[in-house]
């Protein structure tokens, strides 16, 4: 592959080819440098990027002695501007924020430079990782949202300025962007990576999760920052086809997108054809409301964590933000710890729901990414997952009419992210998607 063209390597094709000396960090890291100076000002992926910060941290993984250099060793990763990190600002998508430097990297980047990694820059979130759209636009068209959160790390991997970044989701916030912008999004199982250093939402839903552009890639990526044993750094190999379970809609999402359900079932179809055994389920009657129980605790705790902020610059916080604080704080702590029980007797629930199936597979979004660029989309279809904290990953499956990408989201039990990863790499292999590049 020539200089110019190695932005197109995955993550785990570039770190290889760094380890064995083919390519370089420095050569890597010039190659993506100029796909963001070719794409991104019609993107607008990066809250902060210092080319000259990057060069030289290329540098320095080039000159690394020895043979425990790291899994990724050379890699620059984009890291959402919600994460604490010492060589960038952290400005939480907020002029409140501008030009912040936190005192010490979260302990998630911690660990991306223990395994060799750096950050590549800042990637654009929404105001303070809620619903207010931001200025990142969908690399496969720009009058689409690229959804949120987490926009500049799903268009930055779609666009293949880096091969990997790092996101967070209290609700929809992983999986959503990802499936809009037809990337690998990967949530763990809650605190399989640590949250200390990252602004902090919603304790009980907000967690870490990845965008890359393969399964192997996300569990590369995600091994490095999980808790040792937590995720495994590459899929297994399954012995035989998956048994699946299909939910083709969640109880509380309002409309749906024929073309995306055809998608879904064709996909379904194709993966059965394969050997799977898929069967459809029904949404259990007693958790129809589950949504509700998400929208209580992410409020209330919400309404705590920022309540100083906004008493102190609600002028300069948008009125959502402003009035889903003001509703946090009308809930009455009688129902917030209602609402806790609930939770836990939904991750007991689901978890027997879901026994005997290796994974269940659903819609990660009701549609492809909205046209216009006022709202973020509808997270409702990745609600369950974060509520009870289960992994979940979505995978891109093809393109509308339009060319617009659609995606498969695959969820399991808490604990069973290396189950997870090992379906979604056996269905990755069966469901080719030609990327953005």
């Amino acid at each position: 592959m020539r200089e110019a063209e190695l932005f197109r390597l995955t993550l785990s094709a570039a770190a290889n080819a760094i380890a064995v000396r083919t390519v370089s960090a420095q050569a890597l890291a010039a190659s993506q440098l100029a796909r963001v100076a070719a794409t991104d000002a019609a993107i607008e992926a990066w809250a902060h990027l210092d080319p000259l910060r990057v060069r030289a941290e290329a540098v320095v993984c080039d000159a690394r002695k020895g043979v425990n250099k790291g899994v990724l060793n050379g890699i620059g990763i984009g890291v959402k501007d919600i994460i604490a990190t010492v060589d960038e600002p952290m400005q939480l998508g907020s002029p409140i924020y501008t030009g912040h430097r936190p005192s010490e990297d979260a302990a998630c980047i911690v660990r991306l430079k223990r395994a060799g990694g750096f950050v590549f820059g800042k990637a654009v979130t929404t105001a303070f990782a809620f619903l207010d759209p931001s200025k990142t636009k969908n690399p496969w068209d720009p009058q689409h949202t690229p959804g949120g959160s987490s926009a500049g790390c799903a268009a930055a991997v779609a666009a293949s300025h880096v091969a990997g970044a790092i996101g967070t989701q209290t609700n929809g916030s992983v999986i959503r962007p990802a499936a809009y912008c037809g990337v690998v999004g990967y949530k763990p199982t809650k605190d399989a990576i640590p949250f200390s250093g990252v602004h902090l939402f919603s304790e009980t839903l907000d967690q870490l999760g990845t965008f890359t552009r393969t399964v192997a890639d996300a569990a590369r990526l995600a091994a490095a920052l999980a808790d040792q044993g937590r995720v495994a750094s590459s899929p297994a190999a399954i012995l035989k086809p998956p048994r699946l379970a299909y939910l083709d809609h969640f109880p509380w999402t309002q409309s749906r997108d024929a073309e995306a359900d055809e998608a879904l079932d064709a996909t379904v179809a194709r993966l059965r054809q394969h050997g799977a055994e898929v069967l459809a389920v029904e949404f259990p009657p007693p958790w129809r409301e589950a949504h509700l129980v998400h929208r209580t605790i992410m409020l209330f705790e919400a309404a705590q964590n920022l309540g100083a902020l906004q008493e102190r610059e609600r002028v300069r916080l948008s009125p959502k933000l402003n009035a889903a604080l003001d509703e946090g704080r009308a809930i009455p702590a009688e129902d917030y710890k209602v609402a806790l029980v609930l939770r836990d007797a939904a991750i007991v629930s689901f978890t027997e729901w879901l026994d005997g199936y290796d994974a269940i597979v659903c819609p990660p979004a009701p549609g492809p990414a909205p046209r216009g660029l006022d709202s973020t989309g509808d997270p409702s279809c990745c609600t369950l997952w974060s509520l009870t904290g289960f992994p979940a990953l979505v995978l891109p499956i093809g393109l509308t009419e339009t060319i617009l990408p659609l995606g498969m989201q695959l969820a399991t039990t808490a604990g069973d992210d290396d189950r997870l990863l090992a379906v979604a790499a056996w269905c990755e292999a069966r469901l080719p998607f030609k990327g953005l590049v």
